[in-house]
């Protein structure tokens, strides 16, 4: 992967209201790849108690956002399935791992996996995403 993406991207990740509200980290990029971490605070609790779906979701998307512009070019979803498996312990370490299944010139195909420190599995994602070809704005 180049070097110079792969920079720009961890660095607007560190910069990216959104990851830093929910306290994301990217935390591995490589073309094709990309591992995302946060920690399950008591403010991501749903009325349950238990993690909210969309503490979790956000993870994954953010693991599908890293993973896509590893293309070099404006990547957006078209799909994202999520199965929840378990709910993360409170204080745990989540981390999301996004893997390109497969790729075309305009769409590609993510698995994407949530463990917890533990190594329990939290969630499973099949993400679709269209490559526009535009550059990417950062680069």
């Amino acid at each position: 992967m180049d070097t110079q993406l792969k920079e720009a991207i961890f660095s607007q990740v560190k910069i990216e209201p959104y990851a830093q509200a929910l306290k994301m980290e990217l935390v591995a990029l490589e073309e094709g790849f990309s591992a995302v971490e946060m920690d399950y605070r008591s403010e991501m609790d749903n009325m349950f108690g238990r993690a909210h779906g969309g503490a979790i979701f956000s993870l994954i998307d953010e693991a599908f956002e890293t993973v896509c512009q590893t293309a070099g070019s404006v990547t957006v979803a078209l799909n994202v399935a999520v199965n929840y498996v378990a709910s993360p312990e409170a204080g745990a370490r989540l981390r999301a791992e996004a893997r390109e299944v497969s790729a075309t010139k305009r769409t590609a195909t993510y698995d994407i996996k949530v463990h917890d420190g533990k190594g329990t599995l939290i969630a499973v994602c099949q993400a679709v995403a269209y490559r526009t070809g535009k550059p990417l704005p950062f680069m």
